[in-house]
């Protein structure tokens, strides 16, 4: 059960819930569309099942979430209700405030599988080829067992793979991993990093021209930095070039 601030005021109730470690990236997680614990566990790689277990357990005690069986009672199916989807404005609100105001990241927030995750949720379909596309990314700076990962678009459905989905990759981008989430964070532009090699593209020339338009970046992107540092100063630079 989430710790008590033995305090009757709504802000400190409301705390309790969502105050809890992991729990306001659930929240986000189901606002995003994921709904099964694997899928969960995919989206938050560093969560363990424990935990998650808990969590979830907590938000549907609070009337936050509802679990229904699935497949026979193999697996659970969970979707936020009314009074989840009510936390949504808080949720993003939260995101915004952090975009300008939190700290500047350090390398250990640098989590790649979970930016594998983010960008298959951001994938513009409409502008991608019909068929088939495999898009390979390959990070320099990161964890030697998660510096390539792919994301596969099947006639509009985006699936995101950390081993090779044995389909030929059409478009293989090459970047340091801390410089690509700088720029899918909106804190470097990604097409001037593009164009200056910074961030590399491997392919048909039409597919390069193109990547930018597939890529729709952090839902946050647009929010611009304002806390004093080094991504303040990339930001401001970013705009000049």
């Amino acid at each position: 059960m989430p710790k008590k601030y033995g305090q009757y005021c709504p802000v400190a109730l409301a705390a309790e819930i969502m105050g809890e470690r992991w729990t306001i990236l659930i929240l986000l997680a189901l606002m995003d569309g994921v709904r099964r614990f694997n899928d969960l566990q995919r989206a938050l790689p560093r969560i363990s099942a424990t935990l998650l277990s808990q969590r979830l357990r907590s938000l549907e005690q609070a009337g936050v979430l509802n679990k229904k069986s699935v497949n026979s009672g193999r697996g659970y199916e969970y979707t936020l209700t009314e009074a989840g989807w009510e936390l949504e404005s808080v949720v993003m609100g939260l995101g915004q405030w952090g975009q300008r105001w939190a700290r500047d990241m350090e390398p250990d927030d640098l989590d790649p599988r979970h930016l594998a995750w983010s960008i298959h949720l951001r994938m513009n379909v409409e502008k991608m080829p019909a068929g088939r596309t495999v898009l390979q990314f390959e990070f320099t700076g990161a964890p030697k067992d998660c510096r390539r990962f792919w994301i596969l678009n099947s006639g509009g459905q985006i699936d995101m793979c950390i081993e090779h989905p044995g389909f030929d990759v059409d478009l293989t981008i090459k970047s340091d991993l801390r410089r690509f989430v700088e720029a899918w964070r909106g804190i470097r532009s990604l097409r001037t990093e593009l164009a200056a090699g910074r961030i590399r593209l491997e392919g048909p020339a039409k597919f390069k021209r193109s990547f930018p338009d597939w890529l729709l970046l952090s839902a946050l992107a647009h929010v611009e930095r304002e806390r004093a540092g080094k991504e303040h100063s990339l930001s401001q630079r970013s705009k000049k070039e």
